[in-house]
């Protein structure tokens, strides 16, 4: 949601603050610091300053310091001549693997308040590094960087030998792993026979049926089918069947249809590992488990552009973002449960500051949820910056 063009002494006000906090942080600097482009964009500026390089941390240090941006990124890729103007001056030397995984990308994501989507996307980001990264993948737990991103997301950057000189074409292929594209029934279940019979002096078969693996078997067979038991103990259990089978963004006809066909001995055969069913449920019960156990980001699928680019930009770990001035901060996989970025990403004081509120507007900041109306309002610092990166007030 957006209100109100922020005014110059709003911008310089955000610019003042941002400074004193790289004046008083001592950030670290990436691995292969000296390797890597570096790019802002400004207060007030147009556009974004790029093609950056800097061999010496004071040096660095000293250009946030004085120019205080609103947006600091850096290379995910390392090269040879990280300031050369042009991209094929650069001479490429390899790249980190990175999943940037952003509320905005959630279905709905309009329609549901942003605690709420920050809680969405970290359950997504915990499925990727957990069950996709390290569970079928096998990187180590210590060759990932976790951060949350000061905005509306996780970053997570695959730091192993392993992923180095990967190509775009590789890295997409890990794409299509993760987000179950064009995962053919036939690889995760198989016909069996149901048994042979003679009839008039000829062995036939009495017909085929799908098994289903056990739920414990590796990669997505497994997943698959405990998506399907998952989703099945859902419907059955609910207080509403129906309303909960249209939930899962089935008509109201299909919806009946399946739980017509949803009999206690299928049911029973289903969690038996027997998927002689209906095409409906079939259908239904494959694209669900599919979409419940894959994991979602843009638009349903991962946030390709930045996973298969292999010269992509990323916010830099512990530079602030200046939608929100939230930190870049790390995050640890044991604590992420835990983790309130809304309490531990918020690191302005709770100095008082007068600002023009330009919509009505509730926010919840380190557990304090503040209703503001249209108007004049004294808030804390951390409040004011979040309104004014947001574009819903200006300072008075």
């Amino acid at each position: 949601m957006s209100g109100v063009n922020l005014t110059k002494e709003s911008l310089a006000f955000l610019q003042d603050q941002f400074r004193s906090y790289y004046k008083k942080s001592d950030l670290s600097v990436p691995d292969r610091f000296s390797r890597r482009e570096y790019a802002f964009v400004f207060f007030g500026g147009k556009g974004m300053l790029r093609h950056l390089g800097f061999s010496k941390k004071k040096q660095f240090q000293a250009f946030l310091q004085k120019k205080a941006p609103m947006h600091a990124y850096y290379s995910t890729a390392y090269y040879q001549y990280p300031d050369a103007p042009r991209m094929n001056e650069k001479e490429w030397m390899g790249a980190e693997l990175i999943f940037d995984l952003d509320a905005d990308h959630l279905p709905d994501a309009d329609n549901i308040t942003y605690e709420t989507q920050l809680e969405l996307v970290k359950i997504e980001f915990i499925k990727l590094v957990d069950d996709f990264l390290m569970n079928d993948f096998g990187f180590p737990i210590e060759s990932m960087e976790l951060y949350f991103s000061g905005g509306r997301g996780y970053h997570c950057h695959v730091k192993h030998p392993s992923v180095y000189q990967l190509s775009s074409g590789d890295r997409r292929e890990i794409v299509d792993y993760i987000t179950g594209r064009d995962l053919n029934a036939s690889v995760v279940f198989h016909e069996e026979s149901m048994g042979r019979a003679q009839i008039k002096g000829k062995t036939v078969s009495t017909g085929k049926r799908l098994r289903m693996p056990k739920p414990d078997e590796p990669g997505w067979r497994g997943r698959i089918s405990q998506g399907l038991i998952d989703i099945l103990e859902d419907i059955v259990q609910s207080n509403d069947p129906l309303l909960k089978l249209k939930g899962y963004g089935v008509s109201e006809y299909t919806a009946k249809k399946l739980l017509d066909d949803l009999s206690e001995n299928r049911i029973l055969r289903i969690k038996q590992g027997h998927l002689d069913q209906s095409t409906t449920i079939r259908r239904f019960f494959l694209n669900n488990a599919l979409r419940k156990k894959a994991v979602s980001f843009a638009a349903g699928e991962t946030d390709e552009p930045v996973t298969c680019d292999v010269k992509r930009l990323i916010r830099l770990p512990g530079s602030l973002h200046g939608k929100t001035g939230f930190k870049v901060i790390p995050v640890s996989l044991d604590t992420l449960d835990d983790f309130d970025p809304l309490s531990e990403a918020v690191i302005f004081d709770k100095t008082p500051v007068l600002v023009d509120v330009g919509v009505d507007v509730t926010v919840t900041l380190k557990k304090e949820t503040f209703e503001l109306t249209t108007g004049n309002q004294e808030v804390p610092l951390f409040v004011a910056v979040f309104l004014l990166g947001k574009k819903l007030a200006n300072i008075k």
